[in-house]
C-alpha cells in the first residue's frame, strides 16, 4: 500500500510517498521558495510519481496538512487532496501542520514548540512532547501573542525547542523570556516535512481511524480576513454592499 502525502500550509511545499507495509520512504521533495503553490504542485507530484516508476493508481492512501499557516496555501493542498481523493476512490486523512513539524524534535528530551507568525506579534503554536513515535499536544494548538505564550511555556518549567523559520523573528524575546530554557531548531529541523506527515496518517491507517469525510475543511484556527471584516460589516449594522440598514 502506498501513501501520498502533500503539506503546502506555509512557504514549504512537500510532497512524499511512503509504501504503508513497509513504513519506508520511497521519495520526498521539499522546497522553501516564494512560488505559487497552485502553479507548482501537481508538476511536482507527477514528477516524483514517474521517478518512483509509480503510477497513481497505485496510491491507496493520501494525507494532507490541514492548517494552520497560510490561507491561500491550505487551501490549494486540501483543495487538491480532496479532489484526487474524490476522483480515484482514495481515503484522505488530514494532520495539523504544527504536529508534522513537532516531529522534527522528535529525538528532544523536553517539550517541542512549533511556532508560525500569525502576524501582529501573534504565533500559531502548541507545545507538544513524545508520545510512542509520534507527538502528542501538551497545551492545545491556538494563536495567541507572543508574550503571552511565552509566559504559558515557562510555567512548565521544562526545556523548550522552538522549531520552525518564523522562530527566528522572536527568537530574541523568546531568549529573553525562557534563557537557557530555550532551545532552537537547526535549518533542516525547521522545515516540515511531508514524510512526516505520512508517519502521522500511518498511526491513523493501521489504528482504523476514519478517513475525512467528503465535507473535510481547513482548520485555519482563526476567521480569515474576509470573514472578519463581514462579521464587523454586520456588527456596525452595514449591509453586504458597505450600506447602513
Amino acid at each position: 500500500m502506498k501513501m501520498l502525502t502533500m503539506d503546502t500550509s506555509t512557504l514549504v511545499m512537500g510532497i512524499a510517498v511512503l509504501d504503508l507495509e513497509e513504513k519506508r520512504v520511497l521519495g520526498e521533495v521539499t522546497t522553501n521558495l516564494h512560488k505559487n503553490h497552485s502553479v507548482r504542485l501537481m508538476p511536482t507530484v507527477d514528477q516524483l510519481l514517474r521517478d518512483l516508476d509509480l503510477a497513481m493508481s497505485e496510491i491507496g492512501v493520501l494525507a494532507v496538512t490541514a492548517g494552520p499557516g497560510s490561507y491561500t496555501g491550505i487551501r490549494i493542498g486540501v483543495t487538491t487532496a480532496k479532489t484526487i481523493s474524490w476522483a480515484c476512490g482514495i481515503p484522505l486523512y488530514s494532520e495539523s501542520s504544527l504536529t508534522v513539524l513537532a516531529m522534527n524534535g522528535y529525538h528532544f528530551d523536553g517539550v517541542v514548540v512549533p511556532l508560525f507568525d500569525a502576524r501582529r506579534r501573534r504565533v500559531y503554536s502548541g507545545v507538544f512532547q513524545r508520545d510512542g513515535e509520534k507527538m502528542s499536544e501538551v497545551v492545545p494548538q491556538q494563536v495567541v501573542e507572543i508574550e503571552s505564550w511565552l509566559k504559558q511555556i515557562g510555567e512548565l518549567r521544562r526545556p523548550v525547542l522552538f522549531l520552525g523559520d518564523d522562530v527566528a523573528r522572536f527568537q530574541d524575546v523568546i531568549a529573553g523570556s525562557l534563557g537557557d530554557a530555550a532551545h532552537f531548531g537547526s535549518p533542516a529541523e525547521n522545515i516540515p516535512r511531508a514524510s512526516q506527515l505520512g508517519i502521522l496518517a500511518w498511526h491513523k491507517w493501521i489504528n482504523d481511524e476514519p478517513p475525512e469525510h467528503a465535507d473535510f475543511a481547513p482548520n485555519y484556527l482563526q476567521m480569515t480576513e474576509a470573514e472578519a471584516n463581514w462579521l464587523k460589516k454586520q456588527g456596525n449594522g452595514e449591509t453586504s454592499n458597505g450600506e447602513k440598514g
